[in-house]
């Protein structure tokens, strides 16, 4: 308890929390939600809409006003909803797309989001739809569940898994299996916070486990002269204000070992009283920055909880700058099929581009789509006389698959627009710098990730971005405006590193002007192969803080056109 200015105790928000959570599984309770629906929003309890609406894939969302730039912060609920749908491993037939579709266009003001996790969130949700949305979900296979809440979030994988024609492994049975064995069961519904999982069989981790909770990467040994896959595991990576790459234990996990050893370390997440304590230090990584807990301590307690020991590790090689985000046409393994990569500006469509490549899918492939962690939509065993009829068919519902390092490169997160805890605007922001970067440097043709973030909880991953925006609010002629905070030098892989505040800001209207100046001077100094990553690595914060100024950068000017400096 807190004491308040009067002397009286008071929760804290971890307190009540916990105290939530104890008396009721939210999973258990949707006659209430029913019964909401009946009654009107005004019907609705307090400790619904801050708490157990979540464990049900709900927020309540800010009113749209956002997007003008508003204030941001928690004020004061609006009778409107965020709907999150999970999409285990990204998977889903084209009658479950076209079912999201139709929702969207009848209680969703006819778009949807796509996320960094692989779900959809849809926005403008009443009350009163939310009964049928869950029903019509669960018609067709989908659910809400635990999209949100303390609870285990959307368990993502490889979106290739199956078709990748370089994958050690397709990981993704583990993933719906892990899904089944967290999600909707008593045991794991009340953790201490969020619980990320990712699972991966592919050699480039494109689903990032190196920022999830869990992290399980394939890797194949030789044991008595026959190979054998199994996993890495890494644990209690994240992100938010700050964030910790995952650790990886001193483990090979067997093929058989996975699901004991992922619910395992849901055990210990959710036997963890410690991480109880305070709801902003309530994630798994906590047990490493701040209980003094290391890769070896973590496998001795994961190892009692198991009664068996896990082998020792085996060698590993990260993958080193590799781009995850799947946007193109390639060949699959199975002999004469293609994926085709769509590249989804900011995660953002309308219902009838989704509804449409429900269509395209079936038509042109197997009908099926995938989501990926760059919030971009995918379409598989596409056969080779079809790729041509269906990238027509995408471009005529206006989703792209050739599109610039700067449409390809930029997400998101939701912003002011829907989020009440978010500083800035992001969604159509990121469209207009994207537009702007297009037109100034229409030459530029290297892979670049450029994340939008509306606050320091970095749900748009900006500390492991080429270039990080995160959202402030500044002060100009006595007006608050929306402004930028540049993070640089993010990356993943072999090269793991979180960008580096490098003391720039600037409004929002000036970050095109910043981001080109920068990108002229990393052409005109970098070195023989350098890419972006390695050149912020090599250059001093002074030096960057000066080309986003202007101070060294390559004018624009004395460089109207990229011909000649080859990207």
């Amino acid at each position: 308890m807190e004491q308040g200015n009067t002397g009286v105790l008071k929760e804290t928000k971890a307190q009540r929390a916990e105290r939530l959570k104890k008396a009721k599984n939210p999973w258990e309770c949707f006659a209430e939600i029913e019964e909401f629906a009946k009654q009107g929003f005004g019907s609705i309890p307090e400790e619904w809409l801050k708490t157990y609406f979540r464990w049900w894939g709900v927020y309540t969302q800010g009113d749209g006003a956002g997007v003008l730039g508003g204030k941001g912060g928690e004020g004061k609920a609006a009778p409107y909803f965020m709907v999150r749908i999970r999409i285990p491993n990204g998977f889903l037939r084209s009658d479950q797309l076209r079912t999201v579709a139709r929702i969207a266009e009848k209680h969703a003001r006819g778009f949807a989001d796509l996320t960094v996790r692989q779900n959809i969130q849809l926005h403008w949700v009443t009350i009163e739809s939310l009964p049928e949305i869950f029903r019509t979900l669960w018609q067709c296979g989908l659910t809400t569940m635990a999209a949100c809440g303390d609870d285990t979030r959307n368990i993502t994988g490889c979106p290739l898994a199956g078709v990748d024609a370089a994958e050690i492994c397709d990981a993704s049975p583990l993933v719906f299996e892990a899904q089944k064995m967290l999600v909707g069961a008593e045991e794991f519904y009340n953790l201490p916070r969020k619980f990320k999982i990712c699972i991966t069989g592919c050699p480039v981790w494109c689903s990032y486990p190196e920022i999830n909770d869990v992290g399980l990467t394939a890797q194949k040994r030789k044991l008595n002269g026959q190979w054998e896959t199994g996993f890495s595991v890494r644990v209690g990576g994240g992100l938010s204000s700050q964030p910790h790459f995952a650790v990886r234990l001193p483990a090979f996990v067997r093929w058989d070992q996975a699901m004991p050893v992922v619910k395992g370390i849901a055990e210990i997440f959710r036997d963890s009283d410690c991480l109880r304590e305070a709801r902003e230090r309530a994630r798994l990584k906590y047990l490493f920055l701040r209980h003094g807990w290391t890769a070896e301590s973590f496998l001795q307690g994961l190892e009692e909880r198991l009664g068996f020991h896990l082998d020792p590790p085996e060698p590993e090689e990260p993958p080193s700058d590799v781009y995850r985000d799947h946007v193109g046409i390639y060949p699959q393994k199975q002999p004469g099929r293609f994926y085709v990569g769509i590249a989804v500006l900011r995660g953002r469509v309308t219902a009838q581009q989704l509804a449409a490549a429900a269509d395209l899918a079936e038509r042109y492939g197997s009908g099926e789509a995938r989501i990926t962690g760059m919030q971009n939509l995918l379409i598989v065993n596409v056969p080779k006389h079809h790729v041509d009829p269906l990238a027509d068919g995408l471009e005529a519902a206006e989703l792209r698959i050739s599109a610039s390092p700067f449409w390809r490169g930029a997400i998101s997160c939701t912003g002011t627009e829907f989020c009440k805890l978010a500083i800035t605007e992001t969604k159509g922001f990121t469209r207009w710098l994207v537009g702007e970067l297009e037109k100034r440097m229409p030459g530029f043709n290297q892979h670049l990730k450029i994340d939008v973030t509306g606050c320091p909880n970095s749900c748009g991953q900006h500390w492991i971005a080429d270039i990080g925006l995160e959202g402030k609010r500044i002060k100009i002629d006595g007006k608050l405006v929306d402004a930028y905070y540049f993070c640089l030098g993010g990356a993943v892989g072999k090269h793991q590193a979180f960008s580096r505040h490098i003391g720039y800001r600037c409004p929002a209207d000036e970050v095109p002007d910043a981001i080109t100046r920068l990108l002229y001077a990393y052409l005109g100094e970098r070195e023989e192969g350098e890419n972006f990553r390695n050149f912020c690595a090599r250059a001093a914060d002074e030096e960057l803080r000066a080309a986003l100024a202007g101070e060294i950068a390559v004018s624009a000017s004395e460089n109207p056109s990229l011909d000649a400096v080859p990207c």
